[in-house]
């Protein structure tokens, strides 16, 4: 098999699952170049993976041997790293969110679109076996029709334990944009795309003080909601309740039920690529584990990666990734509603859509 030949942008703490499955498990892609502005984090990978060289941005950006870049740089740099990697001639697959602004996210894809090339972004956890046999499980008609749903993603925030969590309190973050790319993506992949949405939104503690180390008293302005509840309606008629926080000190915990007319289904974490998956028919008394029927169970960040690089190997045309920029547009979409929805109170519109993903097949090898 041919190896499409990805350059990396950024080489933080994500970087390393990246890097692992590239380099050790996915078979048709390899890491051609890798760039980074702290050198040591460059130097590092260099050192502990199998990667061609080290180069600048620039440089990584304009050489005619890479395909795709992969931009995994802190979000407010999604943006303008994708646009200028789009611009000259690259595929490129982003990590979560697509972007911070709406329009900048719609602006990518159009980019994409016009110059015939593949846009992706992550999660690609929906890809594993634990959301890819929830998939089968809907389409084949285990819960019936589903009609409803409630997901939660509940915590007390990450200045306890991260060391260095003002981030998560700033623009591009919050319970919604930090998670909630996982939970929605898994949703439009298991119903489809959502049609309008009401919500509302607060942030609780307007200054968070770190109490992890090294940084134990520092004081962080919030600058974005920290608890979002937002009941979202999905084209195909479920309606599902979602509550997104940073604010609650201790919880049950948090889930994710898709509810049909014939039994409930519990979905696994969707910011794990496996289980369990567990279902409740109608006339059952216990939960049953479902054995998975997907492979990519275990950590396979880049999965999603590989699989455009499958759709440029067999000459598919844009938008055939599964992670698709448009799928991450219309998540972005709803994201950017569920805060903008309180202020008004009313039902917020939901103008961007998307197919659902196409499933996996369970024999694949990416």
């Amino acid at each position: 098999m041919e190896k499409v030949k990805i350059g990396v942008i950024g080489c933080g703490n994500i970087s390393g699952a990246y890097f692992g499955n590239i380099t050790g498990k996915m078979q048709g892609v390899c890491v051609d170049a890798v760039c980074e502005l702290i050198p040591e984090r460059a130097q590092y990978a260099y050192d502990n993976y199998t990667i061609g060289r080290v180069i600048s941005t620039d440089e990584l950006i304009n050489d005619p041997e890479i395909q795709i870049v992969l931009n995994i740089t802190t979000p407010p740099d999604h943006y303008a790293l994708c646009k200028q990697a789009l611009l000259a001639g690259k595929s490129v697959h982003v990590e979560k969110p697509l972007s911070i602004e709406r329009e900048q996210g719609r602006e990518l894809v159009a980019i994409a679109q016009e110059r015939a090339l593949f846009l992706g972004c992550a999660p690609d956890t929906f890809l594993g076996g634990g959301i890819q046999t929830c998939r089968k499980l809907i389409d084949d008609g285990w819960i019936g029709t589903p009609i409803c749903g409630s997901v939660s993603m509940i915590c007390a925030g990450h200045e306890g334990w991260h060391p260095d969590p003002a981030f998560y309190y700033k623009k591009g973050a919050g319970p919604v944009f930090d998670m909630g790319p996982y939970y929605l993506t898994a949703l439009v992949n298991l119903l489809g795309p959502v049609e309008y949405l009401y919500s509302d939104a607060k942030i609780t503690y307007p200054v968070r003080t770190i109490t992890s180390e090294p940084k134990y008293g520092e004081k962080v302005e919030v600058e974005v909601p920290t608890h979002v509840t937002g009941i979202l309606s999905f084209k195909s008629g479920p309606v599902v309740t979602m509550t997104m926080s940073f604010d609650v000190w201790s919880a049950e915990q948090a889930h994710f039920d898709i509810y049909g007319t014939e039994g409930t289904l519990r979905v696994p974490d969707p910011n794990t690529f496996g289980g369990p998956v567990l279902i409740r028919r109608k006339g059952e008394k216990d939960w049953r584990e479902i054995p998975l029927l997907f492979g990519y169970a275990e950590n396979s960040r880049g999965v999603g990666l590989a699989d455009m690089a499958r759709c440029i190997r067999e000459g598919l045309p844009q938008g055939g990734n599964r992670c698709s920029g448009e799928l991450a547009f219309h998540v972005l979409d709803i994201m950017c509603a569920l805060h903008e929805g309180s202020p008004t109170g009313k039902k917020v519109k939901i103008k961007s859509t998307v197919k659902r993903p196409a499933p996996m097949d369970s024999t694949e090898v990416l």
